[in-house]
């Protein structure tokens, strides 16, 4: 008998298949602004040298590889909580908040929709309109309801006033997942007002916030990056918070990331950290170690601490600089009107408003690889080459 007679070919990842496309592309003169990762001057996804001198210090220092528990490096969540929420947050103090760490941002965005699916039954997870696209398939494989809240709308221009309406007619008691900065894919981030208003409904509504917060530093700065998350913390009694390490500490293949909880009580955040470590169990047992070692080490020791936050500063910088570079080379083709939103935008993604027809062209006539939606990962951009882009976009648009 053939038992995988029946199993059919699933399409691979637009994402990742840009990747195969771009290396195949025997074009020296391509531009890869597909894979949302960072890169340096040299095209390079650099490791950060705070990063390696913590990876050295493990190296010497480190005594087993036994397994870590189902919560992870416990110094590491703790330090992950002063990061996010911000050192000697009253939360922290009161028991009332704890960190699990997960294989990636992924990982903890998968944990929580396993805890909503099994311990929130019937509950609907409201997502914008774009989002990241693996949101929509981690949280309908986990069984849930995904609907949709608008975000950009047809003339690519952030819309709050439909965020808000469509806010107000969520379900009492569902979940809406809300993007800290940087939005992913948009780039567009919501004012402090804006968030204010948010607040507003989601505690009239009595919905349950799940903040992802993919790109802390990559915004405003790391403390600035954070303010939307200790509004929320702060004014409500429960919360959910995925936190990544992949970008800002430049770990993305080790997987480093934490699902934090926010309970009204210390005693429910005992209920509720043991239901996440039962799913993380069936899950994948315990989480990576390597990666939280080297945030938890770095984190830890102040000369370290500084010396990550000066790279990632930089790194920061460089990206908005990126931003700003495009829209005045593309003054001389009369387009920096049309999309001075690219230096509005925050985080390494900028929705262009590039249509699929003009994206397929500059990938067919000038290898710029992007994904359909106009989607651009502007850190993948090398500065000298911002003239040959504007340049392209002139043409095709």
């Amino acid at each position: 008998m053939n038992h995988f007679t029946k199993v059919g070919r699933v399409p691979g990842d637009p994402i990742l298949g840009l990747i195969d496309a771009y290396r195949a592309d025997p074009n020296p003169a391509k531009i890869d602004l597909g894979v949302g990762v960072y890169k340096d001057a040299r095209g390079l996804t650099p490791i950060p040298y705070a990063v390696k001198l913590a990876e050295q210090h493990l190296v010497d220092s480190e005594t087993t590889k036994t397994y870590i528990g189902g919560h992870g490096d416990a110094a590491f969540g703790q330090l992950m909580l002063n990061l996010v929420l911000g050192a000697g947050n009253p939360l922290i103090t009161a028991g009332r908040t704890g960190a699990t760490q997960t294989p990636g941002g992924t990982g903890a965005l998968r944990l929580a929709a396993e805890f909503i699916a099994a311990n929130l039954p019937g509950r609907g997870v409201w997502l914008s309109d774009p989002t990241w696209p693996i949101h929509e398939t981690i949280f309908a494989g986990a069984g849930i309801k995904v609907a949709h809240y608008p975000y950009v709308d047809a003339a690519n221009r952030l819309d709050v006033e439909a965020m808000l309406a469509a806010l107000e007619r969520v379900p009492t008691g569902d979940v809406v997942l809300l993007h800290a900065c940087c939005h992913n894919p948009t780039g567009f981030d919501l004012g402090q007002d804006d968030w204010q208003r948010v607040l507003d409904v989601v505690r009239a509504r009595e919905l349950l916030p799940l903040i992802d917060f993919a790109y802390q530093g990559f915004g405003d700065g790391l403390e600035q990056d954070a303010w939307s998350v200790r509004l929320f913390a702060e004014a409500l009694p429960e919360l959910l918070i995925t936190s990544s390490c992949s970008k800002n500490f430049g770990l993305y293949r080790e997987r480093t990331g934490a699902l934090i909880v926010c309970a009204a009580d210390a005693d429910k955040l005992t209920d509720v950290r043991s239901q996440l470590a039962f799913l993380a169990r069936n899950l994948w047992s315990t989480p990576p170690a390597h990666g939280a070692a080297v945030v938890a080490t770095i984190l830890g020791d102040a000369a370290l601490k500084a010396q990550w936050v000066e790279e990632l500063n930089a790194m920061r910088q460089r990206v908005a600089s990126l931003r700003s570079g495009l829209v005045e080379a593309l003054q001389p083709f009369g387009l920096a009107e049309r999309f001075a939103h690219i230096g509005v935008q925050r985080g390494m993604f900028s929705y262009t408003g590039l249509s699929p027809e003009q994206v397929a062209r500059l990938r067919a006539e000038f290898s710029v690889y992007m994904v359909s939606t106009g989607r651009a990962n502007v850190a993948g951009l090398d500065a000298s080459r911002i003239g040959d882009l504007a340049a392209a976009i002139a043409k095709v648009c």
